[in-house]
């Protein structure tokens, strides 16, 4: 299947697109967006509020995809906010919000396992990995190579 003909991208370990997808548009976007173009995206919940920005793209460099986006959320102009790694496939990018959209309540994020800038995890043990994608309900991106063998048979 070729996702440049579908409108979304199912969920999955991979994020969804969503919205008037123009398949002929000029330029880059959505399916292929350079990651600094996505950093500062504000991150909403299911009902439209505000739950932080996007503040880094994780990429698994051997594998050659994308782990987590970092979202920042709460303080005062960069300072008290907490960080939260959060599996790049539980983001649905709404390109008519300009947003990302992760499906869960401000209150769930607040009690989510989070860090501080200069307290980061580390993020290649696979038990803080495998933690993660459980809280945030998501199959781990390593095994997106299984996914995809499992859903085309």
């Amino acid at each position: 299947m070729n996702p440049y003909e579908l409108d979304h991208i199912s969920s999955g370990p991979r994020a969804a697109i969503v919205g008037n997808i123009e398949k002929n548009g000029a330029g880059p976007g959505p399916f292929l967006m350079a990651a600094d173009t996505l950093e500062g995206n504000p991150v909403i919940g299911p009902g439209g509020d505000k739950l932080g920005k996007v503040d880094h793209i994780m990429l698994d460099v051997p594998g050659g995809r994308i782990a987590y986006a970092v979202l920042s959320f709460g303080g005062f102009l960069g300072m008290g906010e907490k960080l939260f790694a959060v599996p790049w496939s539980a983001l649905t990018l709404d390109i008519q919000r300009k947003s990302f959209v992760l499906g869960i309540d401000k209150e769930v994020l607040e009690a989510a396992p989070g860090f501080d800038k200069d307290h980061w995890p580390s993020m290649a043990d696979p038990q803080w990995a495998t933690s993660i994608h459980e809280y945030y309900a998501r199959p781990p991106y390593w095994e997106q190579d299984r996914y995809e063998r499992e859903t085309q048979r």
